[in-house]
């Protein structure tokens, strides 16, 4: 039989030896590596929410100029999408035949959207004739800029792309 009655009375300063944490110096390089992985992933983050930013306003424009065709045809009349005060930066409004506002949709700060003074559609859910709207829209996070593009054919239907230009 083996005797280990001599690890029962261990000196308490191998013990404290054994459970020590970290060193300062340990701490130090373990900050310096959080430090530098953080510099190198907040650019790549910059562009990320910029390209988000820029998906999600092109989206709801392209709902919202969908619904616009819809309620053209359901209302059977004519049916305008327009900026708010301050150009479509700020926002739309869908309005019925009566000026009536429909649907309004705000917008973020950080944003800019070019396009037309309005979108008409008619009661057949097609544009009048020579009107193909577009919109581009832009969004900066950082020194990231992200470009998408929202353009009608002259069938009513919008589409979304992710291009600098229209």
């Amino acid at each position: 039989m083996r005797d280990n009655s001599h690890n029962l009375h261990a000196p308490a300063a191998s013990i404290r030896r054994r459970q020590r944490g970290f060193s300062l110096t340990e701490m130090i390089v373990a900050v310096s590596v959080a430090a530098i992985l953080t510099t190198v992933a907040v650019p790549a983050f910059n562009g990320m929410i910029a390209n988000q930013r820029a998906k999600t306003f092109a989206s709801a424009l392209y709902a919202t100029l969908s619904k616009t065709r819809s309620e053209a045809l359901t209302l059977n009349g004519n049916v305008t999408l327009q900026p708010k005060a301050g150009g479509w930066g700020t926002g739309w409004q869908m309005l019925d035949p009566n000026n009536n506002v429909l649907d309004d949709y705000t917008t973020a700060s950080n944003i800019t959207i070019a396009g037309p003074a309005a979108v008409t559609y008619r009661s057949s859910g097609r544009l009048p004739v020579g009107a193909a709207p577009m919109f581009q829209i832009s969004t900066t996070s950082g020194s990231t800029v992200i470009h998408q593009c929202v353009s009608v054919d002259l069938g009513g239907r919008p589409y979304m792309s992710a291009t600098p230009t229209c």
